[in-house]
Parts: C-alpha cells; structure tokens; sequence
C-alpha cells in the first residue's frame, strides 16, 4: 500500500472474494464456535466494533449475567471465504473486547497474549496440528456406530479400501483446505474404525490455531450435509483408539530456526534452547493436561491399557526422545518437536499458549530435561501424567507458571480450573450403567 493510501475495508475484501455474508467468530474456553452472521452490508459496523455478545450466554469466557457486552473485533488477516459450505460465505476470526479493552478470558486474545510474551524474547513460534476425528452415525437408542458401515477391522490404519469408500468426504476436505491455501499433504484412515486424519503446513502459531477452529467447523458442517456426524470427542468407542490433537512446535528468530544446532552430544541435533524448551514442557506436564486433555472423556484415551488395535498411542508418562510415537515429546527431526499428549477435545488457543509459557518457563530456567528415553522408555522420576480430569485440576493449581498462563493472570487459571472440577463433579454425580451392572446385587 502506498503512503497515503486508503486502508482496505472489511467490506472491500468480502466484495472482492463475492463474500455476501460474514461469520464473525470466536471460541470460548471449551473450544465452542460463537458467531453472528452479518451481512456484507453491515461489514463496516463490524470491524467497527458494533457487534456485540451476551458473554455469559455464549460460554464458559469469565463472563456473569450482568457484564457488559463482548464485542467481536475482527482480525482481517483471517477472513477465510468458504463457497464450499454455502456460497458467498466467509469466516472471519474476532478477538473478543470488552469496553474497549481485549478480553482476557477469550482464548484467541490469550494466545496473542502468550505470543507477545515470546516477542520481546526475539523469538516466534511456528506450529503445525494433526487434527484426527470419527465420522460417526448416532443410533435410535442413543449409541453410536461407524458411519462406513463396512469400516469395522480391528486394525484399519492406512487402509486403502477405507479412504476409498469415505474418498467423497476426505476429497472435499482437501480441496477445500488447498482452495484456502493451506496446503494439505496427506488425508488417512486412522489407528480406529471411523477415524481419520487430515493434515495441512505449519505455520505461526495463531494462524495454525484458527485454522484448527475453522477445520472444525469445516468437517462438521461437511460431514453433517452427508448425514454423518464428525467428532473430536477422544474417546467415544470403549474398545478403539482415541482421538488426538498433536502439535509440532519450533521456535524461531529473525526467519531462522532455534532448535537445530551441529554438535548436540545426545544424539537428536537440538540446541541448548530447545532442550531447556522440552524441559519446561516436561516439568508442567500434570499441570498442561487441563488445557492438553480438558474433559472427562480424555482421561479414558490416556488412561486406556489397549486397544483393538494393540496400541493407544497416547502417552502415560513425561518422558521425551527421538522418533518414538510412544512419549510424551518425539522429535521426529532437529526443527521441531511433536506434544503427543493432546487430545481431540483441546482449545488450541489455550493448549498452545500454555505449551508456550512451560516453555519459555524451561528457556528461563536454562532447564535440562537429561538424555532421552530409549524406544518406549521413560524415566523412574518422570512425571505421571494424570488419571483424571480431576487429578489434572489439582495439579494446575498447584502450578504457578501455568496458572498465570491464561493472559498472565492466575485468576484466569482459577476460572478455569474451579469450571473443570465442576465439569467433572457433574460428570461424577452421574449414576452410570456400569454402576448398575457392578453394585445392583453385589452385597
């Protein structure tokens, strides 16, 4: 843009895309998309702050009945046009404020806030995600089944027949990351019966999140039109894999990488910084699982023995090492290490801030996570990684670094944390079908 140029509008980019309407979007702590459809005609009302939201009624976003409106700022770098849900269709991603102010509950604005904080460090993270899902039907009786019918081995990775016969759908998601620019690479059958993986290219660290988000959105609203329901949820089947959501993390300076240094005597070709990263990944580990694996539900991925498959590929254990899908961190290669701990139901707002500050927390402390683990190894000190939705609460109270996490300010963490153990008290106070079964005539 020339010096003196006018600044292009809101309204002229959707103009210029055909865009007719506009989603004004934002997520709240629990990952929930929150829109309001506005019309191109009313674009400029909002990028000038007039929409507003009833924050307590949009979700768990530190907000009562009787606070002022949220007011959905948008960030044009997001405006992401969708003619593949519904023509002339677009999603533009809101920083939420409030009288004026961003809003330090809203997940995106804690993310921008985590990447500021590694901005007056000189560095910026790049993050790539491996967004897994079911397609799923739900049954007259309130179960679920695999919506390809036929998708039933108990081993079904990779399976050609199986991405065959789903190749409408994963095709359409594919052409519609590429058409966005995204550059999806791969698209395969996963570990479960019903499960699948798309992946697209690394990129900043709040680009890749918003991608995450209208991914999302993008697979519902896609597999819905063909009558299936898409699911991130980690475990819905008992006896399959669940669900991940891993990220690949790096850091970066002035458009050169942190992490890869010649010399690196354990044998993985990192630098001092990146080591001192893994460790303070590593040391707030319990702590990082309320943001990593926030429901109830997660806690039967991690906590599963087996699976059909043979394997859970979910990690026990803070333990790190080379190429090993086994451990809480593999590094795969000397540019980036991938957080295997993360399931299908995290915010990825929130989970890469607080992957974010443990490790700037690490970088701080010059921490020193030790050799790595050997091939489905891990440390007799090595952290336990909770049991529990419960037992991840206490230990992000007990964490100081990552209860500050949320925008700097330990009263976020709070919130967060007392909406949890609520999250799953309420889960507990459930008389389940199990407890029937166990307790009806045991005495």
């Amino acid at each position: 843009m020339t010096a003196g140029a006018p600044a292009i509008s809101l309204a002229d980019i959707a103009r210029a895309h055909d865009v007719r309407f506009l989603l004004a979007t934002f997520v709240d702590m629990t990952g929930k998309p929150c829109a309001k459809l506005v019309p191109v005609e009313a674009a400029d009302e909002l990028e000038a702050g007039a929409m507003g939201f009833a924050g307590y009624a949009a979700g768990l976003i530190g907000q009562k009945p009787q606070d002022a409106d949220l007011i959905a700022v948008p960030d044009l770098t997001s405006f992401t046009p969708v003619p593949f849900i519904k023509e002339g269709l677009a999603i533009i991603h809101c920083d939420p404020h409030v009288n004026g102010e961003p809003w330090p509950y809203a997940p995106r604005v804690i993310l921008k806030n985590a990447l500021a904080r590694l901005e007056e460090k000189g560095m910026q993270a790049k993050v790539g995600a491996e967004v897994e899902y079911f397609l799923v039907n739900r049954n007259d009786d309130g179960t679920l089944s695999t919506a390809d019918t036929r998708d039933d081995s108990p081993r079904p990775c990779y399976d050609a027949r199986g991405v065959t016969r789903m190749y409408e759908h994963l095709t359409s998601i594919s052409e519609a990351m590429n058409s966005l620019g995204w550059g999806n690479y791969a698209n395969d059958h996963e570990d479960a019966a019903g499960q699948f993986e798309q992946n697209f290219n690394y990129a900043d660290a709040l680009t890749t999140a918003d991608r995450v988000v209208s991914l999302r959105y993008i697979l519902n609203i896609l597999a819905e039109q063909r009558g299936m329901t898409a699911t991130f949820m980690p475990k819905p089947f008992t006896d399959r894999t669940g669900t991940g959501l891993h990220f690949h993390l790096s850091l970066w300076s002035e458009g050169a990488p942190l992490f890869p240094a010649d010399g690196d005597g354990r044998g993985l070709g990192l630098s001092g910084l990146a080591y001192s990263f893994i460790g303070g990944i590593l040391d707030h580990a319990p702590a990082l699982q309320a943001f990593l694996a926030p429901t109830v539900n997660s806690y039967k991925r991690t906590g599963a023995t087996t699976s059909s498959s043979g394997a859970t590929w979910s990690p026990r254990k803070a333990s790190y090492g080379g190429n090993d899908r086994t451990h809480m961190i593999r590094v795969p290669d000397n540019k980036r290490l991938e957080l295997r701990s993360g399931d299908g139901s995290a915010n990825p707002y929130l989970a890469i801030a607080a992957a974010v500050a443990a490790g700037l927390d690490g970088i701080e402390r010059s921490t020193d996570p030790g050799t790595p683990s050997g091939p489905g190894e891990s440390k007799p000190d090595a952290h336990v990684l909770p049991a529990t939705l419960l037992h991840a609460v206490e230990a992000l109270r007990k964490d100081p670094v990552i209860l500050a996490s949320l925008s700097g300010d330990p009263d976020i963490g709070t919130y967060y944390a007392d909406a949890k153990e609520e999250e799953f008290l309420s889960w507990h106070n459930q008389v389940s079908d199990w407890e029937i079964r166990t307790y009806l005539t045991s005495i």
